[in-house]
C-alpha cells in the first residue's frame, strides 16, 4: 500500500513537472509488475535531485518589462550582457571575476579601487581599464557607455 501511494505521488509529480516518458515508464513498469525497490529508490533519488536544484538562488531572468527598464537602460542592459556579464555578476552579492555589480551606484565608494561611485569613476573605468578589468573605450561608443551607466543603476 505505502509502495503503490509512493509511486502515485512520484507518477503524478513526474506527469506534472513534464517528464512525459519517465510517467509511461512508470505505467509499464505497474502494469507489468516490475515495480521494485530498485525503480522506487531511483525516483525517489530523481525527485530528492529535483528538489534540491530547485533550491538553489538560480532564477528564471526577468524581462526589461519586468524590471522596468526604460529604453536606455534597457540599451544597457544588452552592452552589459555582451561585455560584463562574464566577469560581474548584475543581481547577486557574489562576484565572478571581477566584484559584484549590485547596487554599486547605492555605495559612496566602489569596492575595489575605493574611487566614488558615481557615472564619471566607473565611466573612467569602463573606458580604459584598471587593474584586471580590460579597457572598452575602443570597443563602446559614448553612447553605449552611457546607456550601460544607465543600467547599472538599476541594479
Amino acid at each position: 500500500m505505502v509502495r503503490s501511494v509512493y509511486l502515485l505521488y512520484v507518477w503524478q509529480w513526474a506527469g506534472n513537472a513534464g517528464f512525459g516518458h519517465f510517467e509511461e515508464l512508470m505505467k509499464v513498469s505497474v502494469n507489468r509488475g516490475c515495480v521494485g525497490w530498485p525503480l522506487v529508490g531511483l525516483s525517489l533519488i530523481a525527485v530528492m535531485s529535483i528538489g534540491i536544484l530547485a533550491g538553489c538562488d538560480v532564477e528564471r531572468r526577468k524581462s526589461d518589462a519586468e524590471l522596468g527598464l526604460n529604453e536606455q537602460q534597457a540599451a544597457g542592459r544588452k552592452v552589459y550582457d555582451r561585455h560584463c556579464d562574464q566577469c560581474h555578476e548584475p543581481y547577486s552579492s557574489h562576484g565572478k571575476k571581477g566584484p559584484s555589480l549590485q547596487r554599486v551606484f547605492k555605495k559612496q565608494y566602489l569596492p575595489e579601487s575605493g574611487l566614488p561611485a558615481n557615472d564619471d569613476r566607473v565611466g573612467e573605468i569602463v573606458r580604459f581599464g584598471r587593474s584586471k578589468m580590460p579597457a572598452y573605450g575602443r570597443e563602446l561608443s559614448d553612447q553605449q557607455i552611457q546607456d550601460l551607466l544607465a543600467y547599472l543603476h538599476t541594479l
